[in-house]
C-alpha cells in the first residue's frame, strides 16, 4: 500500500526547531483531532492524543512517542554589517552547513545563507583545518538596520529544503523525525479494535535531550511504550557490513538497543513475532551512539514501561538530504498498528 507523500511533504517542510514546535503542533492537531477521543497539549507543548481501548478493565496504557522538533539554530548576535551569529539546537556536523540556505523565523520568515571565509583567501593551514560551527555566519543580504527590523536575538532558525521523491525514496530536511510524526498520525487515523488505551504523544525538544518525552511519560505513566524515530542507514560506499546498522529498503527496524536504551527483551520478542505474523519485512537495529524518546518513555513513568522502538532506516542523518524508503515507512505504520492491536495477546511475564 502506498503512503500519503503529500501529507509527509507538508509535515517535513514545516518549521519546528527545538522549543519552537508550534507550527508542527498546529498541523498535528488539525490532522488527528477527528480521530481520537481526547486531545490535550501539556505545559511543555507535547500533543497528547488518546484513543481509548475496547476492552480495558485494568486501565492498561500504551504510549507512542514521536518528536516534532528538528535540529536548528537560534540567533545570538547581529553585527554592525547585519551578519547573524547563531548557536546550534541539536547535533550538527559543521561541514554540512556549507552552502546551505536557512530561514530565520523573526517578525516574518526571512531566508539567509550560511557563509564562511572563502577558500580563495584561506591560508594552507586554514584549508587543512576541520570546520567548526563558529566558522559560519548567516548572510541575509541586508544592512544591520534592516535586519534588526525583522530579526531579534533568540529567534529560531531552521534549514530550507523541500521534499522530493527519488526512486522509491523520499528526500528532505527533517525526515528526522517528521517521518515518525507522519507514521503516528497515520496509525492514529487507522487504529481500530485495540485493547488498551493508546496515548499518541507528539513530543517536543527531543533533539536537545528527550525533554518532552520525559515530561509526558511522567504524566501518563504508561504500562507499554513505543518510541518512533529514525536510525542510521550506513549502507553506503566504503561501509563495512558491521558498520551499516540498517539498510534502506530492507524493512522497518526493530530496535534492540541504543546508547540511551536497552529495549525490553519481551517487547523486542513481541515486535519480531508480530512482524512475522503480519508478513511485515523487518531488520534488527543496534545503535551504539545516540538515543531517542524511547529512553524517556521506558523509565520516566513512576512504574516504568515495557518499551521498545520502531525505527526508520535513514541515510544522511542530520543533513538537509535525509533519505528514507517508502516501503520501510509503510512497514513502520503497519507494524505499529499491529502491535497496538495485539498487546493483550502476549505473555508479558518475566
Amino acid at each position: 500500500m502506498a503512503i500519503n507523500v503529500s501529507l509527509l511533504k507538508r509535515i517535513c517542510e514545516v518549521a519546528g526547531a527545538p522549543g519552537y514546535e508550534k507550527r508542527v503542533r498546529d498541523l498535528v492537531i488539525e490532522e488527528v483531532k477527528s480521530y481520537v477521543d481526547e486531545l490535550t497539549v501539556d505545559n511543555l507543548g507535547n500533543v497528547i492524543a488518546l484513543k481509548k481501548g475496547n476492552n480495558n478493565p485494568e486501565g492498561k496504557k500504551a504510549m507512542v512517542g514521536a518528536h516534532m522538533d528538528e535540529i536548528g539554530f537560534i540567533v545570538t548576535h547581529i553585527d554592525d554589517k547585519g551578519f547573524v551569529r547563531f548557536h546550534t539546537l541539536g547535533g550538527f556536523d559543521p561541514k554540512t552547513l556549507t552552502a546551505q540556505r536557512v530561514i530565520i523565523h523573526g517578525k516574518q520568515d526571512i531566508v539567509g545563507v550560511m557563509g564562511s571565509k572563502p577558500i580563495h583567501v584561506m591560508s594552507q593551514e586554514e584549508r587543512g583545518k576541520v570546520a567548526k560551527t563558529t566558522d559560519y555566519f548567516i548572510d541575509l543580504g541586508m544592512s544591520k538596520e534592516d535586519v534588526e527590523a525583522v530579526v531579534s536575538i533568540g529567534d529560531p532558525i531552521t534549514r530550507e529544503r523541500e521534499l522530493i521523491e527519488m526512486g522509491n525514496c523520499v528526500n528532505c530536511k527533517s525526515i528526522d523525525n517528521r517521518v515518525s510524526v507522519f507514521i503516528l498520525i497515520e496509525a492514529l487515523k487507522n487504529l481500530k479494535d485495540h485493547p488498551y488505551d493508546v496515548y499518541g504523544v507528539f513530543t517536543v525538544q527531543e533533539e536537545v535531550g528527550i525533554r518532552g518525552a520525559n515530561v509526558s511519560a511522567h504524566s501518563i505513566n504508561p504500562d507499554f511504550g513505543f518510541g518512533l524515530d529514525t536510525t542510521i542507514a550506513f549502507d553506503l560506499p566504503g561501509a563495512q557490513p558491521h558498520e551499516m546498522v540498517t539498510q534502506l529498503g530492507e524493512g522497518v527496524a526493530i530496535k534492540i538497543m541504543d546508547a540511551s536504551t536497552i529495549c525490553d527483551y519481551r517487547m523486542v520478542d513481541f515486535m519480531k513475532k508480530t512482524a512475522d505474523q503480519k508478513h511485515i519485512q523487518w531488520q534488527p537495529e543496534i545503535l551504539t551512539a545516540g538515543g531517542t524518546d524511547t529512553a524517556g518513555i521506558q523509565r520516566m513513568g513512576k512504574d516504568g514501561a515495557i518499551s521498545g522502538a520502531i525505527s526508520i532506516p535513514t541515510r544522511h542523518l542530520h543533513q538537509v538530504i535525509e533519505m528514507a524508503d517508502k516501503d520501510d515507512i509503510r512497514g513502520a505504520i503497519d507494524l505499529l498498528i499491529a502491535c497496538l492491536q495485539n498487546l493483550d495477546q502476549h505473555d508479558w511475564s518475566h
